[in-house]
This record gives structure tokens, sequence and C-alpha cells, in this order.
């Protein structure tokens, strides 16, 4: 007789080293025992928790990782309510922009601050709320397309817009704009930032095209807020010479600047509208804003990333902790790991941000491609890149509290201690 298969309650009960709940562990055991392969249950059940969000450390050297969540940023929220949409002075309903819209505002320098949900909710609003049934003119070598499908032109016409091709791929002038002024209600400039042209190239400035008498909206998209880092001691770093930033595109005279918040800024995942009080209080009452507005826990977020650079305090912002961090401190950090060897290496930041922009690093090199070992390592994977037949673990991304956590790694693949 052909031998019976095991209890499905008794093979997830014998799961071991996964923490997963009982109805998880049945879905294991019923896809081990479907398989022919009951004996394999553990495997299942890891293939189950692995599909699960949960904490890895980022070795790869870029900062914005979009497959981790591009900027780390931790925020303390508490199990409580919060005045989201209450006046406390008044006691009647509020506005729950007003806490951190207006502080992003503060920072960059403009009268008004909306948040939304992400960066192609940012520009879609903008669109849908200013030039729903009109014409809007956008340069040929900026018609891009970033991570996800997400097209230029294609948002235009979800939104209800009319794009109005000006210039060519490599040369757009103020002229250019200025000879379809008559059928179109805005401007659009996009910052190709997750791309370069270069050589034979023209480019109409925020400034010349500002005159035309249209608003003028500029999707930075990577977020940097002032090119001066005044929440950095030392200023800008050399790679960010040539980024444009929030504060510096309003005064040259955009009506909206829209942007990421996980990218530059360094905080959770949202889209932000800032420049004039008028145009963002109509993106704030166009009917699309309900659907793309933040809940609290994002909100919170923010602020606690707003007030960080107000204080000017870099260091309480993970990206900029990560981003600045000397090459004496990773080399130092490296040699103390024990393991692999101590080589120099570059950091990208990555995120559709700052394209052929290297930073100096400093990592652990390990022989062979272990980087399936590293993901598969428990309680944390670790994350590296490989290049030249070696595995690559960069410290620029990971924290030093987790620099115990890649040696037990790194010791787990089969490197010895060096």
């Amino acid at each position: 007789m052909p031998e019976r298969p095991p209890s499905v309650d008794a093979l997830a009960r014998s799961i071991a080293g996964v923490d997963l709940p009982d109805p998880l562990r049945v879905d294991a055991a019923r896809s081990a025992i479907a398989a022919g392969s009951p004996q394999d249950v553990d495997r299942y059940a890891r293939t189950i928790e692995d599909a699960l969000l949960r904490p890895v450390v980022n070795a790869t050297g870029v900062l914005l990782h979009t497959n981790l969540g591009r900027a780390p940023f931790a925020s303390a929220v508490p199990s409580a309510y919060t005045n989201v949409e209450l006046d406390l002075g008044t006691g009647t309903r509020g506005d729950r922009q007003i806490h951190v819209g207006g502080l992003i505002a503060r920072v960059c320098g403009a009268e008004a601050g909306l948040v939304v949900n992400n960066g192609a909710a940012a520009v879609l609003l903008v669109l849908a709320a200013l030039a729903n049934g009109k014409g809007v003119a956008v340069s040929r070598g900026e018609l891009v397309e970033i991570g996800g499908g997400f097209r230029i032109p294609e948002v235009l016409v979800q939104s209800g817009a009319s794009l109005v091709e000006v210039g060519t791929t490599n040369r757009t002038r103020a002229s250019d704009y200025a000879a379809v002024a008559s059928t179109i209600a805005l401007i659009l400039k996009v910052h190709r930032s997750n791309y370069t042209i270069s050589g034979f190239t023209e480019d109409a400035p925020v400034s010349a095209v500002a005159e035309l008498g249209h608003p003028v909206v500029v999707d930075l998209g990577s977020g940097l807020l002032d090119a001066a880092c005044p929440w950095l001691p030392g200023g800008p770093p050399p790679w960010l010479r040539n980024e444009p930033a929030v504060r510096q595109t309003l005064a040259a005279g955009a009506a909206l600047v829209t942007f990421s918040g996980d990218k530059l800024l360094g905080g959770p995942q949202a889209g932000l509208i800032v420049g004039q009080r008028e145009l963002v209080a109509r993106c704030a009452r166009h009917p699309l804003y309900r659907a793309l507005r933040p809940g609290a826990h994002l909100l919170t977020g923010l602020q606690e990333l707003a007030l960080a650079y107000l204080r000017r305090d870099g260091a309480a912002i993970p990206f900029w902790h990560m981003a600045t961090a000397s090459e004496h401190e990773l080399r130092r950090r490296a040699t103390d790991l024990g393991v692999g060897e101590v080589v120099e290496c570059a950091s990208v930041t990555g995120g559709g941000t700052l394209p052929g922009v290297e930073i100096p690093s400093v990592g652990v090199a390990l022989p062979g491609d272990v980087s399936a070992e590293l993901r598969a390592n428990r309680p944390t994977p670790v994350i590296a890149r490989v290049e030249a037949g070696r595995t690559i673990m960069d410290l620029r991304t990971v924290d030093p509290s987790d620099d115990a956590m890649v040696v037990a790694a790194a010791t787990g693949s089969g490197i010895t201690p060096r």
C-alpha cells in the first residue's frame, strides 16, 4: 500500500526556526506535502517568511536602493490618537497639512507646502489642479520615464492636461516656450535625475521661462532642499555640486516645485508640493487630493524629519549621516570587522538621483559569489554586490550598529576571520 501522507497539523507543528502564525505554518505544510517532500517543510516555511517585509542590512553601497525602500528613516509613532485634523485651539476640525506642509515649506523658503503619498502623485495632482483641459509645455529633452513605467506624457494624459512639446531632445531655449505661450496654461520643467545628456546641449533656465508669465512647475524628483546644505557642518559634499535644489529653484522663479520624500530628503515615501500659497491651496482643494493624501503615520515621520532640518541636525537623518561618513571612519570599521579583505570601493546615491556620480567608500571583499548565502542569513539578511568574482560589502550603507551582523553573515557563509 502507498505510504500515507503525514498529518498537516503535525507537520505544521514540527516546523522549527521560523516565527510564523499557525495558518502560515499550515500553508507551508500543505505545500510540502503537495510537492511530495514533507521532509523539506522547514524550507517551505522559510520561503513564506522571506516573502514578508523584514529588516535587511544594505551592504550594496547604493544609498537610496529602491528595492530596499530607498532612504532608511525610523519614525517614532506612538500607539495613540493624534491631532491630525483637529485644531487644538478651537476644538474644531483642522487641516492635516498645517503641521507638516508648513514645516517643509519653512525649510526650503516656500510660502506653503502640501504632502501626498509619493512623488508621482505630486506631479499628477499639480497638473490636474492647474491644467486640466489646458496645454502644458514640456521640453522634448525632459519627457522622461522613471522606474515603474512613470512617463511624463502619460501622467499628463491622466491629469486631463494636454502635452505641448517644445524644443528638441538636446536643445531647448526660452524662445521655444514663448512660441507656444498662447496655447498653454503652465510650463512644466522636469529634472533629468536618472540620466544625463551631454555634448551639443542647451537648456532654458527656470529664471528665463518664468519671465514668460505662465506659472512654472518644476519636478525636481530627487528633493535636495537647499544647495547650501546648512544641516551639514561642512556644507555640501563635492558630489552634490551640480544637483539642483528646491530653495534655489523657487528663488529662480518657479511657482511650484514637486519632489520625493524618500530620496535626497532622506525621509519616508511621500510627494511634496511647495511654492506659491494660492497654487498650493488649489491643489489641496482638488477632489483628487483626497485619494492621494497621506495618513497620520507618514505625516508624523515627515514632521520629525522637517524638525531635524530646522535644527540643522544632519546627523539625525540616516541618509546624510551615511552619505557624509569619512573614508577614514569607514576604513577603521572595515578593519575592525576582521573578515574579508579591506578594499576601496565606490558608493552611489541610487533611487534615480545623481546619475554617474560616485562617492568614494570602503568595504570588505569576500572571495567568490556568496551573495545568496548572505541573503539567507538569519535573523537579518545582508544584501551585497558582486564585482569581478568577489562579493563586496560596502560599509557606507551599513549602519555601524549592524557591523556585528555583517561579521556573523560573512562567517556563516563560510568565510574565516582574517
